[in-house]
């Protein structure tokens, strides 16, 4: 991690990673789009030599399939390095994108005739939509540097379990200072334990605001969040200093309920990419044999 900058030098300064995504992004736009462009050429060059363009288009379709394909098994044997892996999950993002406008000109833009077309189509179209989804879960979570890698998604329950018990231990805990009048103290100890009994155990009990966390709203944090801070200034000193220790606690459950909800898709959206990979190269070798058994070849 880089190191931590102040506020002060942090205004008005434009992030240099920053700027350099953005004109990585550009580029790879424009990238895309000029080989989109010359696929367009090349297949209607093709078409216009009396060739029929489906073979063109079919066999780059399927050269893009296998490149693929390969990232998959590569990814699942565990023969990449983690900089590998990533300088083939971007190249496989690309790739995965460029196979959409070949698509498009296989099917001649038209909807399937037979079942097995069908087939086909629905499979690819769902491998776009949950790699569509998979790349926006990505950019979601490099977008908003809410947790790094400090939080492992199989351990959430136990760190969770763990904040709950803090809380109750700073909730339960009895601090007074020594009576200065024969007054009774202020019920500042209550007023702290009736607010974990009202708000905190349920909160701290499981995973909350899931559906938030998924849009990115940061509401109901801030609403639990104010009633701490409005209560701070009705307690005395040492209320004050259990009330931030909730306070600190209850923004760590926070970030771990929101990286729960995230992890959690970003590993269940590849049951659905996965197993539709795979059917559709299945599908893909059982079209090719079908071709080119009822017809005459390329031309």
């Amino acid at each position: 991690m880089a190191g931590v900058h102040t506020l002060k030098g942090a205004i008005g300064r434009r992030d240099p990673n920053s700027a350099r995504g953005h004109f990585r992004t550009i580029v790879q736009a424009l990238l895309f789009g000029s080989i989109s462009a010359m696929l367009f050429w090349l297949v209607a060059a093709y078409g216009n030599a009396l060739r029929d363009p489906r073979y063109l288009d079919g066999w780059v379709l399927a050269g893009g399939m296998g490149v693929q394909l390969y990232f998959h098994v590569a990814t699942a044997t565990g023969r990449l390095t983690p900089k590998a892996a990533a300088r083939w999950r971007s190249l496989h993002i690309f790739f995965g994108l460029l196979l959409v406008p070949v698509f498009l000109l296989h099917s001649n833009f038209s909807l399937p005739d037979t079942n097995f077309e069908w087939a086909l189509w629905i499979a690819f179209v769902l491998i776009c939509l949950s790699g569509l989804f998979g790349i926006y879960i990505s950019w979601s979570l490099k977008s908003r540097h809410m947790f790094g890698d400090d939080i492992v998604l199989d351990r959430i329950p136990e760190e969770r379990a763990k904040l709950a018990r803090e809380v109750q231990a700073i909730a339960a805990r009895i601090d007074q200072a020594p009576a200065a009048s024969a007054l009774p103290p202020p019920p500042h100890d209550a007023w702290i334990r009736e607010l974990y009994a009202s708000r905190l155990i349920g909160f701290f009990s499981k995973r909350r605001n899931a559906f938030s966390h998924l849009i990115g709203s940061k509401r109901p944090l801030k609403q639990l969040t104010d009633e701490i801070d409005h209560l701070t200034g009705f307690v005395d000193k040492r209320g004050q200093e259990k009330l931030r220790a909730i306070r600190r606690l209850v923004i760590e459950k926070d970030r771990l309920d929101a990286a729960n909800v995230a992890l959690g898709l970003s590993r269940a959206w590849l049951l659905v990419h996965v197993p539709v990979t795979y059917s559709i190269v299945i599908l893909a070798v059982v079209h090719i044999l079908v071709v080119y058994s009822f017809s005459s070849g390329a031309y």
